[in-house]
């Protein structure tokens, strides 16, 4: 499910933005964490100038049953930043992911309805890079180069 993937990098985006959802920084797309360490995620999307300040306001009263959905999951430490670059603003989503299963996890979150109302509402604030839209996504998965703890 291409909505599943969008979560993936959106869900906390969306969880911890407005309180509850394609997501990455370690983006090895491993979908059991057996190790049970903590996996990190970062992730990008374009946001349309004209919405930043509805996207905002979205995030500062994220829904409650978002947010519950998101830690129920397994997502940690969500957060997601603004940055224009060139006239152009970007989404930046970070998480932590610390369950053992991540693909059983999104799965769960994008099945959610009231995650997937909140999608349906973000949805239009957001511009797809070219890579995330060829493939019917919105967030696009970001390599880790550095970590420390």
């Amino acid at each position: 499910m291409k909505i599943l993937k969008a979560m993936y990098f959106l869900a906390l985006a969306f969880v911890l933005m407005a309180s509850a959802c394609n997501p990455p920084a370690k983006n090895d797309s491993k979908s059991s964490n057996t190790a049970n360490k903590v996996l990190r995620y970062g992730s990008i999307t374009g946001l349309k100038p004209e919405k930043m300040a509805y996207y905002k306001k979205l995030h500062t009263a994220a829904w409650p049953g978002v947010l519950k959905k998101i830690t129920e999951c397994n997502i940690h430490n969500y957060s997601i930043y603004l940055k224009e670059i060139e006239g152009k603003p970007y989404l930046f989503s970070y998480f932590e992911y610390t369950g053992t299963d991540f693909a059983a996890d999104m799965k769960k979150m994008a099945a959610d309805t009231t995650t997937q109302r909140w999608w349906k509402e973000t949805a239009p604030s957001q511009i797809p890079l070219p890579d995330a839209a060829a493939k019917g996504e919105t967030w696009s998965a970001m390599e880790e180069v550095f970590h420390h703890d």
